[in-house]
């Protein structure tokens, strides 16, 4: 009963992606046949390449594979580092700090667009990737990281620690040797995240991007919009061809996945 529940379940979430391959696949004019064609007849590969040849789409794939690394590397980092810190490294106002730090999260990003913008445009990096790459590594997502990587430290047991202090370790050896190894599933479950955010982010490119060759792809969806209406079938074809990255980033790292949300937040 429960796997019939489940894959019940499943076919219900699968169902817009399924639904959005199919459409990639058919002619303009039978994208809103009704009854629906859920199996195109005929299969219409050339949507493909017609994407590739309307808009730099290449140009764009390239734009959020880098954006999205770097925010993701460096969200790991500071996330880590600073995760550590407040897990393991007695200071005074720990705590407070920590709930100032979570209370951050609370502020919606449009609250503070205008003023961010505004400070950016004087210091000259709007129409950059700059605030593409700053703004969700020391943001809202940097702090999600914070607290992901602070809740696995804080289950992973003193006496090792105590014991690499014993050998001569510093605090930065046992960061670097002994607790980041065993973060991978924290890690593995902060990548997922970090990178489906800044894959998907819409927002500030929307904001601090004006040229076309600097838009990512979220952005350059938009394209197959205008006055005429839209183009359904190309701009499925480029959401599958969107998507592909996260599936495969979600199918090596799902274990690791899995195992990170379980074992976050078990301890205070």
């Amino acid at each position: 009963m429960q796997y019939a529940f489940l894959t019940v379940v499943s076919a219900v979430m699968l169902m817009p992606f399924l639904w959005m391959v199919s459409t990639s696949l058919k002619e303009p004019a039978k994208v809103f046949l009704f009854p629906p064609q859920f199996i195109p007849t005929p299969i219409r590969l050339s949507n493909y390449t017609e994407v590739l040849q309307s808009i730099p789409f290449h140009l764009f794939y390239w734009n959020s594979v880098y954006i999205a690394a770097l925010v993701t590397l460096g969200t790991i980092f500071f996330a880590s580092l600073a995760g550590y810190a407040f897990a393991r490294i007695p200071f005074w106002g720990r705590g407070v700090v920590f709930l100032l730090l979570l209370s951050t999260m609370m502020i919606p990003n449009e609250v503070i667009a205008i003023p961010m913008f505004l400070f950016l445009r004087e210091i000259g990096l709007i129409n950059t990737h700059v605030p593409l790459i700053l703004l969700p590594i020391f943001g809202a997502g940097g702090v999600f990281g914070v607290f992901v990587m602070r809740q696995f430290f804080l289950g992973i047991p003193k006496e090792l620690e105590e014991a690499a202090m014993v050998d001569g370790y510093s605090r930065a050896q046992i960061y670097s040797r002994i607790m980041m190894p065993l973060a991978k599933p924290a890690i593995a479950t902060l990548v997922i995240f970090t990178f489906l955010a800044s894959w998907n982010d819409f927002f500030d490119p929307l904001i601090y991007i004006s040229d076309r060759e600097l838009m990512t792809l979220p952005l350059a969806l938009s394209l197959f919009t205008d006055e005429s209406g839209t183009a359904w079938h190309h701009l499925m074809s480029a959401s599958v061809m969107a998507t592909l990255p996260l599936l495969i980033i979600f199918f090596f790292a799902q274990k690791q996945f899995i195992e990170g949300v379980s074992m976050t937040g078990l301890k205070e």
